[in-house]
């Protein structure tokens, strides 16, 4: 136990999993001062309510005040280490985000214990119904209540006009309902099995016979063993072990046990001999171990070994028992690297990531907790990891932009990888083939230090990279029009070879552009200004934003005519057309769509390496960092579909994507190539694609970013505002961008330093059926972005909190759409 508490001061500091931007000081009753800790959960009453807190240590009361008392400890131990409550004030201050939403987006889900009101019908409100002259919001209720209870706000979403809180109490004060309030969540904790162990009265010699001695011989010789394993191993069933503990010869307890969130069982390995740019970039890391924090940028061509150096980095840093934490930018990449990391470090690796169940994370999370384990592997999330202090910190392709979270907090994993090494006096190290302009211009600044690795392993040529202009397609009519001569013949020879090929298209579906024929109007989501995308197998037309899906027989909504057009291309088109070309190769296809149910990318992915693959067409999942020797072509469908985004990063995302994608071909013994389709053969971000070439990229790149002052010249904070009335939507807006403009001219310092751009309507301006406007706060210091943000947010609160409108800050944005 890490707090001391005199017994006149049992008071606590705590973060409350909700909203509110301040911690509370509650009081420690005397049965729970002897096992509270720092780092655990609490229930606190607050209000009216009753929910989850997070104890961040002791705490001073406030004078003259009633402290309310915690009701319970849901845990035994803490869920994470006080070291670490420094980084969630630290997260919760830059991303302006209530700091016990922090800690409950970086603990496993299903943890968070709340109440809710719950409604109920009384014989008296059934009676009304029938004999009373009942208004019809008290009719509405009464009959959703028929049926069973229900929740205050289910009840509420359900009713035809708003109702105050005052409407139910005056129903509950006349009879007709109850209204209760009953506690919900920790749906998760340890997993426990039973355990056979011999018992006090062992059998007389030669007494068991058959299965029974079978049973008796496997539990001498474990000690102890599961009932799992027990029928498994000697075939037998519960029956006859429960007739062997009856008789005392056994007994059964049940202890914890953990899932298991790994896939095959993987070969040991030994490390790899690496080669000079290897070996130079591993020493200079090493030989800044111990000497406190630093940012290391490993800029290494694909194919270049970056994971090997990550590998045998983490070794000396378990050797001098200094934890690391891994990050991978997409699940899909996971499984590979936990693979190559288990074949080396065995049990002392974990994994952290949404792909696991509830159980799952929890248990792995535990590991970490409890010191069992030295490796954390994962997506974004596992920047959390629970390690009491971290020693390395490896960002891989830290250019993703999977590393920024859209949700409630919208952090940048691979920027929390630099604070929290830092924090813990420890080494970040971001590796990229195409780094991301902020970390590269880092380097320039000598925030970060750059590492190189120019050339791939076993001296590796890089891929060929033919650029083909799609301009001289433009009459060709079908599908021929996005297979150019040149890229079905490089396809023929190389699956004559018996050798595979990728195929890229960034665009998932069938066709992603339907018209109606007879009226000319684009068939769109009823929720989302965005046409719908033909999904030919599944027979329907589906929208890629909210997930709004109808058939795709379904008549014109303008019109009322039958006769659409599906234009455009997708994945789905493109694995149709490979069919019809090549009729001959297996082709499979790798999109959010074949990838959703759990195992199928490992599936697929195993299915490739194992050869079962001939042709892999992807959206870009594909295009990070997976490692397939056999893939020696790869052909880029259409390269400009990321460049027309209306976005300042569009040109940087390019670049990387199709980079990464190139990277793809030519990882094994036999040299890769590529077919780049495009329309702007002449664009920069071509051309260094072309050539494999970031730092000829970069200097073009950072001079427009410099001429026009977007990041990293500046930084930004973007205000998103949506809500289902389009009117209130915008009038919300407009007041919000007017009071921005009025904080900005009652400050000089302000006038000076901060530029407020907008408000506008996003450019996808309604998704899910919300309307979308943004206002963006730009200026060159990020500390008087976040006092300007701050006092806007804290002067008119009223302003931000109007029901069914929402209003995010999304500090540092990456997604401008």
């Amino acid at each position: 136990m890490d707090l001391y508490m005199h017994h006149e001061q049992r008071f606590i500091e705590v973060a409350i999993a909700l909203p509110v931007y301040q911690t509370f000081t509650y009081s420690v009753p005397e049965e729970f001062v002897d096992f509270i800790e720092t780092g655990m959960r609490v229930l606190v009453p607050f209000g009216r309510r009753r929910v989850t807190g997070y104890v961040l240590g002791t705490h001073l009361p406030p004078p003259q005040k009633d402290i309310k008392p915690i009701l319970d400890i849901p845990d035994d131990t803490a869920l994470f280490p006080p070291s670490m409550i420094p980084f969630f004030r630290w997260v919760a201050d830059y991303y302006i985000h209530p700091i016990g939403e922090v800690i409950k987006c970086a603990l496993p889900g299903g943890l968070n214990i709340n109440d809710f009101v719950m409604l109920s019908v009384t014989d008296a409100g059934r009676e009304a119904m029938k004999t009373v002259a009942l208004e019809e919001a008290e009719r509405e209720v009464l009959t959703q209540l028929k049926n069973g209870d229900r929740r205050l706000k289910d009840i509420r979403a359900g009713l035809a006009h708003r109702v105050s809180r005052t409407f139910f109490n005056s129903l509950q004060d006349r009879k007709w309902i109850t209204i209760t309030r009953e506690l919900k969540g920790d749906r998760i904790g340890p997993k426990t099995e039973p355990f056979v162990a011999f018992g006090q009265s062992p059998p007389e010699p030669n007494s068991l016979t058959g299965q029974r001695k079978k049973i008796w011989e496997r539990v001498i010789a474990a000690g102890e063993i599961s009932t799992k394993a027990l029928k498994s191993d000697v075939r037998t069933t519960n029956r006859t072990i429960n007739a062997l503990v009856d008789t005392g010869y056994l007994t059964i307890t049940r202890k914890s046990v953990y899932r298991d969130p790994f896939g095959d069982t993987v070969t040991a390995d030994t490390p790899l001999i690496l080669n000079r740019d290897q070996h130079t970039a591993t020493e200079r890391l090493i030989d800044v171990i111990g000497a406190g924090f630093g940012a290391f940028l490993l800029a290494g061509v694909t194919g270049s070994g970056k994971t090997e150096v990550y590998m045998q980095l983490a070794a000396e840093f378990i050797r001098r028992k200094l934890p690391v934490i891994v990050l991978i930018p997409e699940i899909a990449l996971i499984s590979q690297m936990e693979r190559r990391f288990r074949a080396r470090f065995g049990e002392q690796v974990a994994i952290l990531h949404s792909g696991l169940s509830y159980g799952e994370r929890y248990d792995q999370w535990l590991r970490i907790q409890r010191g069992e384990v030295t490796i954390a592997i994962g997506a974004r999330s596992a920047i959390f990891a629970p390690f009491s202090r971290v020693g390395l910190i490896v960002v891989d392709e830290e250019h993703d932009t999977s590393y920024k979270q859209e949700g409630s907090l919208r952090y940048n994993a691979r920027d929390l990888a630099v604070v929290r090494a830092k924090l813990d006096q420890g080494i970040a190290l971001l590796g990229s083939a195409t780094p991301s302009i902020q970390s590269y211009y880092n380097t320039s600044r000598n925030k970060f230090v750059e590492l190189t690795l120019d050339k791939r392993v076993e001296e590796r040529p890089l891929p060929d990279i033919t650029v083909v202009d799609m301009r001289k397609n433009r009459d060709v009519r079908g599908i021929g029009r996005f297979f150019t001569t040149e890229l079905r013949q490089a396809m023929a020879e190389t699956l004559v070879r018996k050798e595979q090929v990728l195929l890229f298209l960034n665009r998932r579906g069938f066709a992603n552009f339907p018209v109606c024929r007879d009226c000319g109007q684009t068939v769109k989501c009823r929720h989302c200004d965005i046409s719908l995308t033909l999904h030919q197998k599944a027979n329907a037309l589906r929208c890629h934003y909210c997930g709004f899906s109808r058939s795709a027989l379904a008549a014109c909504d303008a019109c009322g005519s039958n006769r659409i057009s599906h234009l455009g291309l997708g994945t789905e088109k493109i694995e149709s057309a490979v069919g019809e070309l090549f009729p001959e190769a297996r082709v499979a296809r790798m999109d959010r769509d074949t990838t959703t149910r759990k195992g199928a990318i490992v599936r697929l992915l195993k299915e490739l390496r194992n050869g079962g693959i001939d042709v892999l067409v992807g959206t870009q999942m594909v295009a990070k960092g997976h490692d397939f020797p056999n893939i020696t072509l790869v052909g880029i469908i259409c390269a400009d579909l990321s460049m027309s985004f209306p976005d300042f990063r569009a040109s940087e995302r390019t670049f990387q994507l199709l980079a990464q994608v190139s990277g793809r071909a030519g990882r094994g013994d036999v040299p890769g190539r590529v077919i780049l389709q495009t329309y702007n053969p002449e664009h920069f971000s071509i051309l260094a694609a072309q050539k494999q070439d970031f730092r000829s990229f970069y200097q073009q790149e950072i001079g427009f970013r410099s001429a026009l002052k977007y990041p990293p010249f500046s930084r930004i904070i973007q205000l998103k505002i949506a809500g289902r009335d389009k009117r209130k939507t915008e009038t919300l807006a407009g007041s919000i961008g007017r009071y921005c403009h009025r904080l900005r001219r009652s400050e000089s310092h302000f006038q000076n330093t901060v530029e407020v751009m907008g408000p506008i309507e996003a450019a996808l301006t309604r998704i899910a059926g919300k309307y979308r406007w943004q206002i963006l706060i730009k200026g060159q210091h990020v500390k008087t972005l976040h006092r300007f943000t701050r006092k806007l947010l804290a002067e008119n609160p009223t302003l931000f909190n109007q029901r069914g409108l929402s209003v995010a800050v999304d500090v540092d944005p990456y997604f401008m759409m």
